[in-house]
């Protein structure tokens, strides 16, 4: 048993060594060859990261792109270096076209929103702290992976959206601010003017109102009870809740400094008293 293994051990032995003799040159090449290409893929990389970054590219497909430059570059360097110790590369580019195949079919999902992604990079329809609406949901932009983006509402909730739901989809950027509209009943009796005014001071004093675009105020209806007087205006998508409040707050304030009546629903009931 011991000089069956013994036997065997030598016989591995002797053609590992007339290996190492055959092609300890091309070894020694090969070895050289990986050496060489993988400090040349790392300095690519770098090259193709400054080029981009020179020219404002987005840092995503910047990054996006130098990995790929490298990891390409790494793969045909293994490929050389292996045919040149006598490994055939044949097989090996089979098994990895098919399992490149059998990837991208298993992660066609993935692909699509990492395809998506590079078309958002590329075309910039919004940036980071635009603020969109896609397929019904809305939010500040916080962050553009390749894979999806990270919106934030005024809630302070992240919403994480797969980038292949944005692309192709009508797309609505109000860019840094989100739109916020509010109104007031003054009576029949009341100025609507004096009103109006009030309500553009209170706009204008308030530090996190857009000055662009401008706030619009004017009568929104005839109701029942009085005068719809309608506001809108602009703030930052992350500040709509607390900048909402504070305006509804100055405007009834204002109105009631102003000593201008606010009507309340009234009905009236006309009884006929029968004789």
């Amino acid at each position: 048993m011991i000089s069956s293994e013994i036997q065997q051990f030598e016989k591995y032995y002797a053609l590992l060594t007339e290996y190492l003799v055959t092609y300890s040159m091309q070894i020694v090449g090969a070895v050289f060859i990986l050496l060489v290409g993988l400090w040349v893929a790392k300095k690519l990389a770098e090259v193709v990261a400054n080029l981009m970054t020179r020219h404002n590219v987005d840092i995503t497909l910047t990054n996006f792109v130098s990995n790929v430059v490298k990891v390409l570059l790494i793969i045909m360097v293994i490929i050389i270096a292996l045919g040149k110790i006598g490994i055939s590369v044949t097989p090996f580019v089979a098994a990895i076209g098919a399992a490149s195949l059998g990837a991208g079919l298993a992660l066609q999902g993935m692909l699509s929103n990492y395809g998506a992604g590079l078309a958002i990079i590329a075309t910039r329809p919004f940036v980071v702290g635009d603020t969109i609406e896609v397929k019904g949901v809305s939010g500040q932009v916080k962050v553009i992976e390749l894979g999806h983006t990270v919106l934030i509402n005024e809630e302070k909730v992240e919403i994480t959206i797969p980038n292949k739901h944005i692309v192709g989809e009508i797309l609505h950027n109000s860019f840094n601010y989100s739109l916020v509209k509010g109104e007031i009943d003054i009576a029949y009796s009341a100025s609507s003017d004096t009103a109006i005014s009030l309500i553009e001071n209170a706009l204008a004093n308030h530090e996190l109102v857009a000055k662009q675009p401008n706030a619009q105020v004017g009568i929104e209806r005839f109701a029942d009870s009085g005068v719809t007087i309608s506001y809108r205006y602009w703030v930052p998508t992350t500040k709509i809740i607390e900048t909402k409040l504070a305006i509804n707050a100055s405007v009834y304030k204002a109105i009631n400094d102003a000593n201008i009546e606010i009507p309340f629903p009234q009905r009236i009931v006309t009884l006929n008293k029968n004789n």
